[in-house]
């Protein structure tokens, strides 16, 4: 099972990591810039958020694989389109669909987690879960540089057609259903509404989901502007720069391990609030040097390394935090998590095209402000929780009181 989920978990990953070398040779091809083309990343956020949204009340409604079904062959049907794309913009619009229909692979791992195993449990999971979806930053833009080279851009979407039709094949035969469908969950748009309302109102939600949400928008940016940087800024071949994308991402999955270390002496809280102090303090390092042209190539990969290392700590435990306080609600809250990071990661990596200026200091830049941002929204968060535990425990005394009296 935890498999199945990691496998399911990495479609959004594959989807980004796998076409990124081939930015240069699909602007050449479809007779635009690099940067317009990397409007299809920030389209295939949006459609991640949007998506997300729709399928967290269909997974909590109908159960976890009918939905999960449905997406990954519109997911299959999207790719196709994307290889077959003439212009940069029917290439952002199939890439949008292809999010609505792989989002669903991203929302369901983290409800069926929560379905399975006990809240103890968690974080350990998730942290599994990032072994396995981990690789795919590594292998991903690798495999598809050589694609790129080899087949053309074009093949790196055939291959991702494949890749989860296979996928589909395992969710519909070995995949078990962890939660029948509940009719008493409406779809009516009010009461959908209303359950995420009463999701987000949670204060533990509201502040582990934004603040990983907002600081895991820093990876989005580095996504973004990581091919400008690495083959226009410092020239690297489209095979190097697979090969530093995969390096950077080995922190990310080493420090995912490393949690399940961390979780027998520290909890998620803590972990999460120094990761999240740590990863600030190389964010401004990273845009200090960049802004006064101190860094050259390995200075830059080595501290994207570190910043991108703290993710790895930085996800399973916001994930599990988040999702602790929900049963009957968990796709929902699963689904407005995934929306949080996606749309934040949509507007960071948009930030980063919009902004670019023929520099590094755009992709820099933005990476610092989120994992700043992160961090203060994480210090406010806090306080509300120790303020709603405080008033928790003065209702309490008094309902006990009263009931002696």
């Amino acid at each position: 099972m935890i498999l199945i989920l990691g496998l399911l978990s990495a479609i959004g990953p594959f989807s980004i990591d796998m076409y990124l070398p081939g930015f240069p040779t699909i602007a050449e091809d479809l007779h635009t810039t690099v940067d317009n083309v990397a409007y299809s990343l920030s389209g295939f956020f949006i459609g991640i958020c949007a998506g997300q949204m729709i399928c967290g009340p269909l997974l909590d409604r109908f159960g976890r694989k009918r939905p999960l079904c449905v997406g990954l062959i519109i997911y299959i049907f999207a790719s196709l389109g994307c290889a077959l794309s003439a212009s940069v913009e029917m290439l952002v619009a199939f890439r949008f669909l292809q999010a609505l229909g792989g989002c669903v692979g991203m929302v369901a791992p983290g409800a069926i987690v929560r379905d399975v195993f006990p809240v103890s449990e968690n974080a350990r999971i998730f942290s599994l879960l990032i072994l396995i979806l981990g690789v795919s930053p590594i292998i991903a833009p690798t495999v598809g540089s050589y694609l790129i080279a080899g087949f053309g851009w074009h093949s790196v979407f055939i291959v991702l057609a494949i890749i989860t039709a296979l996928l589909l094949v395992a969710v519909i035969f070995l995949l078990p259903e962890s939660k029948q469908p509940d009719p008493s969950m409406s779809l009516k748009p009010k009461p959908i509404l209303s359950g995420f309302l009463f999701v987000i109102k949670q204060p533990q939600f509201f502040t582990y989901a934004f603040a990983g949400a907002i600081a895991a928008a820093g990876l989005f940016a580095y996504l973004a502007g990581s091919p400008t940087v690495f083959m226009k800024l410092y020239k690297v071949s489209e095979q190097q720069y697979g090969l530093i994308f995969g390096l950077i991402a080995g922190g990310l999955i080493t420090c995912s391990q490393l949690n399940n270390v961390l979780l027998k002496k520290f909890s998620s809280a803590q972990i999460m609030r120094t990761t999240l102090f740590v990863q600030t303090i190389v964010g401004l390092i990273l845009f200090i040097g960049s802004y006064l042209d101190w860094l050259n190539l390995y200075s830059t990969i080595f501290l994207m390394f570190l910043f991108l290392s703290c993710q790895g700590l930085t996800f399973p435990n916001s994930s599990a935090l988040s999702l602790a306080p929900f049963t009957k609600e968990a796709g929902s809250a699963s689904a407005l998590m995934g929306a949080m990071q996606m749309g934040l990661g949509a507007l960071a990596s948009a930030l980063v095209g919009f902004i670019s200026n023929g520099t590094i200091l755009p992709t820099t830049g933005v990476m610092a402000g989120c994992a700043l941002l992160g961090l203060v929204m994480l210090s406010i968060g806090r306080r509300r929780i120790e303020f709603q535990a405080r008033i928790e425990v003065v209702d309490e005394q008094a309902f006990e009181q009263i009931e002696r009296y």
